[in-house]
Formats: structure tokens, C-alpha cells, sequence
């Protein structure tokens, strides 16, 4: 049986997993609110992870490492937001570009940089606040009502809404849904961005190329199986955390599983929902297709 440490232990570690998932999730859940489908999200959580540690190493401070990963989010969303709403491209051949696109630059830039140690490079990290936690975990819980209730109880809220349910209403009631939809893309990229700084400066002090390892995809996955709501995504992001967490404490827990299927746990929960359509229904109706003005 295992104890309470390696309980706690484990319950630590899911929250540390899940913050940056959880993060990038809100943002995106906005985002397809708006009806745009943002599959670059694994590209703007990668840039923002550099960019974080970027500016920590240069500064000495993670706050500001946090910072530059927001911004580095928005303008990867920017770009995103340019080429699929105002150029009405197919939204997901748009973001597979930003995922390749962000893993080249990022790694040559790194083994420019810094040699081609495969090690990591270590920065300064957010200081903890309880156990593994840091700020971001407070913001990533805060996000959550916070999200609620931006888009259950505000003006803006309800444009975003009505520009993801029906675009052609909400233009012709005088909301310009081209603002809207970008404005949502740049919310979610400074959240991914944000997302892949808890990575490198927040849960650890390094990056590595290619180090979100599929976290964008499972934030994804994480609004379809939340149904497009904050509080689901928070649900989902435990779940899926916990599924990460296990490949650290499955021994401790007194799991003893083939360790490439704990490491595969996440990806095949992913799998899972996606395959069997759990919460596919109840999505923006006008989800993933462009907006073109009559």
C-alpha cells in the first residue's frame, strides 16, 4: 500500500503538470469560443518557453522571463491570428506551420546560442510557494472564475460568444467579428506563451528543444473534453495531469506497469477522448470555419 507521502507526493506533481496545461487551455477555450481553432497552440507554448528563459537569463529575473513568454505568445497569435482570420486560411494548416515553424527557429536558435548540448540550459525559476508550486498555479486557479466570467457575464463575453455561434448575426449586429477573433487569438497566445514559460521557468529551471513534448495538443484535447467551459478544463487538466504525474510515482504508489506505457499515459488518454468523441458535442457552431464579410 502506498503511504500518505507518496500520496502527496503525487497530488503535488499532477498540479505541477496540470498548471501549464490548464493555462493554455483557458486561453484556447476563449479562443474557440470566438470560433477559431488554434492548433499552433504546442508552437506558442515552445516559442513562449524560450523566449522565458531567454529574458531570465539576460535579466537574472523570471518574473520577467514570464512576461517576454506572454509576449512572445502574442506575437506567434498575432502571426497565427493574420494568416487564418483576417486572411481566412484553413485555421489548422495555419497552426501546423506555427508548430513547425516555432520548432525550427527555437532549435537552431538554441544550438546557435548555446552549443548543441542535448543537457538543457539552465536559468533562474519562479520561487515556490507551497511544495513544487509556484505563482503560476495561483493564476492558473484564478484564470478559471475568471474566464467564467468573462464570457458568462460580459458584454465582450457574449461578442465572443455570438462571434463563434453565429458570425454573420454578430457582424450584422454591429460586432466586427475580424477584432473579435484576433483579439481572442492574441488571449490565448500570451496563455500559451504563458504556459510554456511555467515549463522552463516555472516547474524547472531549463529548456531543451522541444520540450513541451505534445503539451499543446493535450491542452487541446483538454477544451473538447471540458465542452468549452473553464470549469471543465480545470477538471480535464487534473486528469490529464495525473495521467503525466504517474509515470514519476507509479513505483512509489506501488504501480508496477511497463514504464513506456506510463510514459505513454497522457498521449493515450488524448487518444482516448479525441477517438470516442467524449465532448465533442457542444462546441461553437460556426468552430474552425472562416469568416468572410457579405
Amino acid at each position: 500500500m502506498p503511504d500518505l507521502t507518496a500520496i502527496a507526493g503525487t497530488l503535488q506533481q499532477t498540479f505541477t503538470m496540470s498548471t501549464p496545461l490548464l493555462i493554455a487551455a483557458l486561453g484556447e477555450c476563449v479562443t474557440q469560443k470566438s470560433g477559431v481553432v488554434n492548433v499552433g497552440l504546442e508552437g506558442m507554448m515552445l516559442s513562449g518557453a524560450f523566449g522565458a528563459t531567454l529574458a531570465t537569463l539576460w535579466t537574472g529575473n523570471p518574473l520577467i522571463g514570464v512576461l517576454a513568454g506572454a509576449a512572445v505568445g502574442i506575437l506567434t497569435g498575432l502571426l497565427f491570428a493574420f494568416v487564418a482570420v483576417r486572411l481566412a486560411a484553413n485555421q489548422v494548416v495555419v497552426g501546423i506551420v506555427i508548430n513547425l515553424l516555432a520548432m525550427g527557429v527555437t532549435g537552431t536558435v538554441y544550438q546557435r546560442m548555446f552549443g548543441r548540448s542535448e543537457t538543457g540550459l539552465s536559468t533562474a525559476s519562479l520561487p515556490h510557494l507551497v511544495g513544487d508550486q509556484t505563482i503560476l498555479f495561483v493564476l492558473a486557479l484564478a484564470a478559471v472564475p475568471a474566464v467564467w466570467w468573462f464570457l458568462g457575464r460580459t458584454r465582450a463575453g457574449l461578442d465572443v460568444r455570438a462571434c463563434g455561434e453565429q458570425p454573420l448575426a454578430a457582424d450584422a449586429a454591429g460586432s466586427n467579428v475580424y477584432t473579435i477573433r484576433i483579439a481572442a487569438c492574441l488571449f490565448g497566445g500570451a496563455m500559451a506563451g504563458i504556459a510554456g514559460a511555467s515549463l522552463s521557468v516555472g516547474s524547472s529551471n531549463t529548456f531543451v528543444p522541444e520540450m513541451t513534448a505534445g503539451r499543446g495538443f493535450i491542452a487541446l484535447a483538454i477544451v473538447t473534453a471540458g465542452r468549452w467551459t473553464p470549469l471543465g478544463s480545470l477538471l480535464a487538466a487534473v486528469v490529464f495531469g495525473f495521467a503525466d504525474a504517474l509515470q514519476y510515482r507509479a513505483q512509489s504508489l506501488g504501480i508496477h506497469v511497463p514504464k513506456d506505457l506510463l510514459l505513454a499515459m497522457p498521449y493515450i488518454v488524448t487518444l482516448a477522448i479525441l477517438t470516442t468523441g467524449y465532448g465533442g458535442r457542444g462546441g461553437p457552431a460556426a468552430l474552425g470555419k472562416p469568416f468572410r464579410r457579405q
